[in-house]
């Protein structure tokens, strides 16, 4: 297990950077990618006793999301696991979504994955074992009104899942998507707001808690366990209960 690499896109913060944190305490060498200043991510690591490769980089930039994916695979002797964690997800009116901000929530939410995947699967088939992990969104479920270029973006990562987990299935890689709720993280708090928000979701769940990025982590470490081998294609809900998916 400690010969894994794993790279995680959006790690300066928020769900990127707890994946690090948990991916790290199992032995794996991972690296995060972001543009964002990755020393938060950093320091966990290392007073956890682990090692971290932080890359600064856009997600959207082809020839930054290569030189990172080679850079990462150099320094780490090879790469075994993606996450795609990476996104931005605004709430706007259909009406109010100008063609700028339905390009800027695609190019970030789905080509930001493509690009980052491509790249790094040469790694993974060279390796011959590979995990593939798209975080996509409860929203494909839910269908909010307000979120209608968010919620697209995502079913799209939805398909993009399924696809690839066929291209790629005999090459010992597998594919899955996590479909998180609102989490409780700096993002979601200057998007929904601190308080309202939450609440709102809250009421709509079995559970009667508000999500926060250690709810992801198991189902997180089980797609990408060794044992695991035989999931792939698959599109995993962890929001509470809001959707009964």
């Amino acid at each position: 297990m400690s010969d894994r690499v794993a790279l995680v896109t959006g790690a300066a913060n928020g769900l990127g950077q707890e994946f690090c944190v948990a991916l790290a305490a199992q032995g794996r060498r991972v690296a995060g990618l972001d543009v964002a200043d990755l020393s938060g991510t950093e320091r966990r690591i290392a007073d956890a006793g682990g090692a971290f490769l932080g890359v600064r980089a856009d997600v959207t930039d082809p020839s930054a999301v290569a030189a990172a994916v080679d850079e990462v695979a150099r320094h780490h002797g090879g790469l075994h696991i993606v996450v795609n964690n990476a996104g931005i997800y605004p709430s706007i009116p259909f009406e109010e979504t100008t063609l700028d901000d339905w390009r800027r929530i695609m190019r970030l939410n789905l080509e930001g994955p493509f690009l980052v995947t491509r790249a790094a699967l040469p790694y993974l088939r060279a390796a011959g074992w590979g995990r593939v992990v798209n975080l996509t969104s409860a929203v494909v479920f839910l269908g909010p009104p307000d979120m209608v270029a968010y919620t697209t973006s995502k079913a799209g990562l939805v398909g993009f899942t399924r696809a690839l987990a066929g291209a790629v299935g005999g090459d010992g890689i597998t594919v899955n998507a996590i479909a998180p709720g609102l989490t409780r993280t700096l993002t979601a708090e200057r998007t929904v707001g601190a308080d309202g928000g939450f609440e709102r979701v809250r009421g709509l769940q079995v559970v009667p808690a508000v999500e926060e990025p250690r709810d992801l982590v198991s189902t997180l470490l089980y797609v990408c366990d060794e044992g695991s081998g035989f999931l792939s294609g698959q599109t995993i809900n962890v929001d509470g209960g809001s959707a009964k998916h």
